[in-house]
């Protein structure tokens, strides 16, 4: 089936039910009132949101795919598309502080037992608990197969030792979802997940990174030393690590997209206003075909990288295999993001570079979707293998 006619098989509606009108304006009430208030001093200071993250898990903002005999609103993967979107164009970083706790429970999610998920999911919709989803290393970043850390069988637990690198919330999580090799000659194959609660023994938070942008969420080195995990902390089965980092990927790729669509929005907001109000040579900025040519295009770009994203959604939401098009979104909206923030700084010209003005922070924070949960080289990578070798 071609990429067209996979998408019209069936049907879509663009338009949007009550329900998720109310929760994409509940979202975007939150962003303006709790969020873009604090974004920039928490820019400034890298300043981990606790108290925001308190309040969006009040609000139901928080873990919003936990299923409900666990606790959860089990709201579908299209719903989290409107909340992403919304609270990125609060501020970025923030946001992801929020939604990362989606990473860290996917794959608890997507290959945990019952009782793993009633171990592992109830707690955090009963509090504004943090969880962390370890894959990256120091060397092993793309290459997944480089992974050094490992976990060895020792009675009825399993010992890890390694480290992983820019880990979302990993300073603050309660357990982090961690990806050891149980196999090293298996390579990729040889790799399975764990369940690491972060107050074990062994376990160190090495170093808040200091970043760019998106400088609100928590990015730590963390370290694991002779770290003895019960067995039962195994998600599935030894050697299905791969498998499960790789679905988990694919489910969150979609929310990333919606964050860059965000942060897109907000850049294109301010470039527009700020476009109606400069005059220069006795007309707004606006009237010049050198800028609403700019804001022309971020307007279809921004409108075209939502589109892709509510797809991707709309496809897992229907249970469909959606690994081609939630790449489709994620390469999309992130390549725009940082093509629309970069443009909204044109425009702003010598007072976008400067920090008074909003656009230098969401360029700063746009660059960041180009990088994580697969780059946009990556992206091209999986695009183009699911061109030349389908599966169905």
């Amino acid at each position: 089936m071609t990429t067209i006619e996979h998408r019209v098989a069936t049907g879509v509606s663009f338009a949007l039910t009550e329900e998720q009108k109310g929760l994409r304006d509940l979202a975007r009430d939150f962003a303006q009132k709790e969020i873009r208030l604090k974004a920039a001093e928490y820019d400034e200071r890298s300043t981990h949101p606790a108290d925001i993250i308190e309040k969006a898990h009040e609000v139901g903002l928080m873990n919003p795919h936990v299923p409900e005999e666990y606790g959860g609103a089990g709201l579908s993967s299209f719903d989290g598309m409107l909340i992403g979107e919304e609270l990125s164009w609060g501020c970025a970083g923030i946001a992801v502080s929020i939604v990362a706790n989606t990473l860290g429970a996917t794959p608890v999610m997507l290959a945990g037992s019952d009782d793993q998920k009633r171990k592992w999911l109830v707690p955090l919709i009963e509090s504004p608990i943090l969880c962390s989803f370890g894959l990256t290393e120091p060397n092993a970043g793309s290459d997944v197969s480089g992974i050094e850390t490992t976990a060895v069988r020792v009675g009825d637990d399993y010992v890890i030792n390694g480290s992983k690198m820019f880990i979302t919330n990993a300073g603050h999580a309660a357990w982090i979802v961690v990806f050891a090799s149980t196999d090293k000659s298996q390579g990729h194959k040889g790799l399975s997940a764990f369940v690491v609660p972060t107050d074990l023994e062994g376990v160190t938070v090495e170093k808040h990174l200091d970043k760019m942008g998106q400088r609100a969420t928590d990015t730590s080195a963390i370290a694991f030393q002779d770290v003895r995990v019960p067995a039962e902390n195994l998600l599935g089965e030894e050697g299905e690590g791969f498998k499960i980092a790789m679905r988990t990927l694919d489910h969150t790729r979609p929310g990333t997209a919606a964050g860059a669509v965000g942060v897109a929005r907000a850049a294109y907001e301010y470039a527009v206003e700020y476009s109606r109000t400069r005059v220069q040579f006795g007309q707004p900025i606006a009237m010049n075909q050198g800028v609403n040519f700019l804001i022309a295009d971020m307007a279809a770009e921004i409108e075209a990288a939502r589109l892709l994203t509510w797809q991707a959604a709309w496809l897992f939401d229907q249970g469909r295999r959606a690994t081609l098009h939630s790449s489709f979104a994620k390469r999309f909206a992130s390549d725009t993001a940082m093509k629309v923030t970069t443009d909204a700084v044109q425009i702003f010209g010598g007072y976008g570079y400067m920090k008074e003005y909003p656009v230098e922070k969401l360029m700063r924070d746009a660059k960041l979707f180009q990088i994580y949960e697969g780059t946009s080289q990556i992206q091209r990578l999986v695009i183009a293998r699911e061109i030349f070798f389908p599966r169905d």
